[in-house]
């Protein structure tokens, strides 16, 4: 039964259509599936989500699609069209009444493109973060400036730049000092970032192209329109939905079959100050709603849709959810995460919620997995073109994508709950481009078992080295994949991530970085003009390493133990063979000219010949990373292969002692993330002679930031602080250790 819809796409009339099918399935003869079909192309304006309930699903031979009519391309939108009076205001901006009192006015678009929020500074393209940012966007001057600010945002990298932050500004005070509320986008708070901000909203910043803003006690919208553009003939509309499609079931009720297909969903408004519920001692809040909404569902399908400029997430799974499909969708221009999976947390046994907190291992529940269903697992997001985040979730398959020009990673597994994800033949590229330490490819550990104070965490990894494995119940499997990160790594396990198998993929650039955690095993992978960076491992982490091509020698920070097995790597060149062979791995290791195929195109295969293949090397597909469908790959972007550098040389780095201990510049990106730095400054504490009258107030990877009240930037701030021979009785150290700053006292006895 094909019935269509009409321009007026409501909730009410989807519910008479379904009732027309459930009516027509109960005539003898009748055909069992129904499709509900847009008629026509255009734009179906919606007044109210399209919200399915268990009363709409269906039996695995009755499924329920939505899709076009034949070759139609009906587009799905929340906006508003608006029909204004546009007349001269100043200096290139036009203003008009808006007559209908009840609209929001959240986003704007003129012909179909997003137009921008009056903004200080201005908007740039390619400016990395934000499109520009200045350190005085909320300097007094600039303030003072401001007649009415409420309403106005304000959008921040964290301190550490480990995320954004937002605040909405809701007046001054009496000293003309800014009022707001927020901040709590990010689960490890901070204050604004000094210099990455910027403003929008603000009526007396509306000075250039393609801005614009709504006054709300007058209803009238002002904007500075394109080149070109006529506003009086433009089409002009602003979204009303935060959700186009949302699937209300639960475990106990579920969804079943239904599919959307092929269908343009575009313009619904941003959510970003609604990110406010902490995942598992994450980095940031999430809000779980997106474009399309889908909770206590099965069998359920979302094909072929193209998501153009939604304001939030694109596609949410949240909760129960089973044997679900997300495949040959487009995503651009999302304003949150593309697609996320994320889990009930009450479905997590002994949760915790921030970075600082621990669990007291002896009251820790010590049953594996977890403790309901409500989770989603065994679902499919397959030729996508979009970023993924996975959250307390199991078994979910990440495959065939093309992820690129995303501001954090392009792939990020929350925590280890509850594993079994595999992550294969994606290409993900252009990651990180407003933000710092992550990579292409992000995952936490940060699991029940796993404590933030490295001590106590050594003493548990020794007495409980099997807990690790209570929350990541599964091995994840990283396999097939291409990765570039410029801004980070190309594969970048963090804080305790755990039982990872990770095997034949191809890091362009950033390479591959194992932090503390236990059970990754690696092998068979290519790390183009990078190497292994290996961080702060426990001493039983089980980790191996091993059969894997590298472009240098390793880059480790705080390591003291090598896992079961770091051997069989091939090297560039016997310096970096050596180097390794020094630190006590890699005996069996082989150096050399790899002779890859085609370096200029990216072919990495070895020839048949090869003594790295002889060695147990194996050769595997270097054309069918990302999207496969014809269709979609006209349409992705394409990975800059980095021209090939043989071999890269590792510097001397300048170190100092004082009182038996050794110091150096904190100045890579490595001692930065290994130390949790939020940029590279400080000394960094390499190791302590048995002798030192420091041993046991200063620890290796301790980052001094100061010494008796002196701000330590570099050695030589270290060095004119203490001169030697010249210590006093009770010495003073800022120390960031643990992720933040201890004070540590010193007294001479």
């Amino acid at each position: 039964m094909f019935l269509q819809m009409e321009e007026t796409a409501t909730r009410e009339l989807l519910n008479s259509l379904l009732r027309r099918c459930k009516e027509h399935r109960q005539k003898p003869g009748s055909i069992d599936t129904a499709h509900l079909q847009f008629g026509f192309g255009g734009t179906y304006y919606l007044l109210s989500p399209v919200v399915f309930s268990n009363a709409d699903s269906r039996a695995s031979d009755e499924k329920l699609f939505i899709r076009p009519y034949h070759n139609e391309n009906p587009v799905i939108s929340s906006s508003k069209k608006l029909i204004l009076h546009w007349i001269p205001y100043q200096d290139g901006i036009w203003q008009a009444d808006v007559q209908d009192k009840n609209l929001v006015f959240d986003e704007l678009f003129i012909n179909s493109r997003l137009q921008l929020m009056a903004r200080y500074p201005n908007y740039h393209p390619g400016i990395r973060p934000y499109g520009g940012t200045a350190e005085d966007a909320l300097s007094v001057d600039r303030v003072k400036k401001w007649k009415h600010p409420e309403g106005g945002y304000i959008h921040s990298l964290h301190a550490s730049e480990w995320g954004d932050l937002a605040y909405e500004i809701t007046g001054k005070d009496s000293s003309g000092n800014l009022q707001m509320k927020g901040g709590y986008q990010n689960n490890r708070p901070s204050p604004l970032n000094k210099k990455t901000r910027y403003v929008e909203n603000i009526k007396e910043e509306l000075d250039t192209l393609n801005e614009w803003y709504f006054d709300k006690e007058n209803h009238r919208l002002y904007c500075y329109p394109p080149v070109g553009v006529d506003l009086n003939k433009a089409t002009i509309e602003t979204p009303q939905l935060e959700t186009l499609f949302e699937f209300r079931g639960d475990a106990a009720k579920p969804i079943k079959n239904i599919s959307i297909e092929g269908l343009e969903l575009r313009q619904t408004l941003r959510t970003f100050m609604k990110n406010m519920e902490p995942l598992l001692r994450s980095d940031w809040t999430i809000y779980r709603g997106g474009a399309i909404t889908i909770e206590g569902v099965e069998h359920c399908v979302i094909k072929d849709c193209y998501f153009n400029t939604v304001g939030g997430n694109a596609v949410v799974f949240s909760n129960y959810n089973r044997y679900n499909t997300i495949t040959g969708c487009r995503i651009i221009n999302a304003g949150s995460s593309g697609i996320v999976f994320v889990g009930d947390s009450k479905a997590v046994r002994s949760p915790l919620f921030r970075y600082e907190q621990s669990n007291d291992p002896d009251k820790i529940d010590t049953l594996k997995g977890p403790l309901t269903n409500n989770y989603p697992a065994q679902c499919l997001v397959y030729k996508q073109v979009a970023g993924v985040q996975i959250s307390m979730s199991q078994d979910i398959t990440i495959s065939h994508n093309t992820i690129d020009n995303v501001p954090r990673a392009g792939i990020n597994v929350n925590e280890g709950t509850w594993g079994g994800h595999i992550i294969e033949y994606n290409d993900v590229f252009n990651t990180v481009l407003e933000t710092g330490d992550h990579g292409s490819f992000n995952s936490w550990g940060r699991d029940r078992y796993w404590d933030p104070n490295r001590e106590i965490m050594d003493s548990l990894a020794l007495k409980y080295p099997n807990r690790a494995l209570l929350d990541a119940v599964k091995p994840t499997v990283i396999r097939n994949n291409r990765f570039r990160c410029d801004h980070g790594w190309d594969i970048d396990l963090d804080d305790g991530s755990s039982n990872y198998e990770i095997y034949n993929n191809v890091c362009l650039n950033g390479g591959l970085k194992l932090r503390e955690g236990f059970y990754r095993k690696v092998y068979n992978n290519i790390i183009i003009n990078n190497s292994f960076h290996p961080h702060v491992w426990f001493k039983n982490s089980k980790d191996v390493f091993e059969h894997n091509i590298v472009s240098a020698a390793y880059f480790p920070i705080g390591i003291t133990s090598w896992g079961s097995k770091v051997d069989y790597n091939f090297f560039p060149d016997s310096a970096s063979l050596h180097k390794e062979q020094s630190r006590g791995t890699d005996e069996h290791a082989l150096y050399g000219n790899p002779g890859f195929a085609n370096v200029t195109t990216g072919d990495y295969t070895l020839p048949k010949n090869s003594p790295i293949l002889k060695a147990g090397f194996k050769n595997f597909p270097m054309n069918k990373f990302g999207v496969v469908s014809p269709a979609l790959k006209k349409l992705a972007n394409k990975v800059i292969i980095p021209p090939y550098k043989i071999a890269q040389t590792q510097k001397a780095q300048q170190t100092y002692s004082f009182m038996g201990v050794t110091v150096k510049d904190l100045n890579t990106l490595s001692e930065r993330s290994a130390t949790g730095m939020d940029s590279e400054r400080g000394v960094i504490v390499l190791n302590i002679s048995g002798k030192s009258k420091l041993k046991g107030l200063i620890y290796p990877n301790d980052v001094i930031l100061s010494v008796q009240n002196i701000t330590v930037q570099h050695i030589n701030d270290l060095i004119n602080a203490l001169p030697a021979g010249d210590i006093p009785e009770k010495l003073t150290f800022g120390i960031f250790r643990n992720q933040k700053l201890n004070k540590v006292v010193f007294i001479q006895k």
